[in-house]
């Protein structure tokens, strides 16, 4: 374990230092914004491309896999539900909370880490369970919190689910990559270069930029946080490893690589999904400040346990 935590050490350590430099206002929220802006709409975008165009679609979509990925992620987010449903809480809040418990920040952290610690084969099942996060369980939430709302499911909401999906970036650079690999066509050097060039702007950024947001996080409802973190670092894992070494086996490497990325700590983007629709953002706050802050040792412990099991 030591070993792996030495290795992700760099990747909280950039963290941090976004951080300290968002907390001491030497990179203001203006700042942090547009960095983040950067990485999500150009640097990223350019990574998660460039992955695509250059993977055949097989090297992606492996069916056990996005089946046992999908069972424990599903499992996790009904069971977020439920704990919020015994407290009484609305279809909205409840959608949230779920979604703090099953979705990670997979995009931002999981592509540059989990392709350097696990190696570059990795690329492929990552780019699947972030489509499956970003697909299934964003359009979920979107529906259960818009339906609530309106009384009704109508094709006004799906029509608005479907332009919500079209105007991800991560979603569209993953889609043009798969037909451009579909193609059989090369992506000519130059555009590689280009892509490689910029793509490489992806890691630090999004790291930098994922402490700086945590600087303007708070730390309220903490018992619900933690509880929320827990799900997340904890139940998140062992469910889809469930799934990928019982109920769905894979090869072990595929079967690390899920289990890695749903030990991830709470995805960004349910802050600004939570802020979007103005449903308990102060809880989701503090649910990625604390389960990112508890993923540096939790995150190690089990990258550490499931790369022990590889033949």
């Amino acid at each position: 374990m030591l070993d792996i935590f030495l290795k992700t050490l760099p990747f909280f350590g950039l963290i941090g230092l976004g951080y300290g430099a968002a907390k001491s206002r030497f990179f203001s929220e203006e700042a942090s914004a547009a960095l983040t802006k950067f990485v999500f709409f150009f640097a990223l975008s350019a990574m998660l491309f460039r992955f695509s165009a250059n993977l055949r679609f097989d090297e992606i979509f492996e069916p056990r896999l996005a089946s046992a990925y999908l069972w424990g992620t599903a499992v996790t987010w009904g069971l977020g539900m439920a704990v919020a449903f015994l407290r009484g809480l609305d279809v909205p809040t409840a959608s949230i909370e779920a979604q703090c418990a099953a979705i990670g920040n997979t995009g931002f952290l999981g592509v540059p880490m989990l392709a350097l610690l696990l190696g570059q084969e990795a690329v492929g099942p990552i780019i699947l369970i972030l489509s499956i996060d970003l697909i299934v369980f964003s359009s979920l939430l979107t529906l259960l919190v818009t339906g609530a709302r309106e009384g009704h499911m109508g094709l006004g909401i799906l029509w608005k689910l479907l332009l919500g999906l079209l105007k991800n970036p991560m979603i569209v650079s993953i889609g043009l990559g798969l037909m451009v690999s579909a193609s059989g066509l090369p992506v000519p050097e130059a555009a590689n270069s280009f892509l490689t060039t910029l793509g490489n702007a992806a890691t630090p950024g999004a790291l930098f930029a994922i402490g700086a947001s945590l600087a303007s996080k708070s730390a309220e409802r903490i018992q619900i946080a933690a509880w929320l973190s827990f799900a997340k670092l904890v139940l998140h894992p062992l469910f889809v490893g469930l799934g990928v070494y019982i109920f769905f086996p894979v090869d072990a490497y595929r079967a690390s690589v899920a289990v890695s990325a749903a030990a991830l700590p709470v995805a960004g983007n349910v802050f600004i999904l939570a802020q979007h629709y103005g449903i308990a953002p102060q809880r989701v706050s503090a649910s990625i400040l604390i389960s990112t802050t508890a993923s540096i040792v939790t995150v190690s412990a089990i990258i550490a346990t499931v790369t022990s099991w590889w033949p």
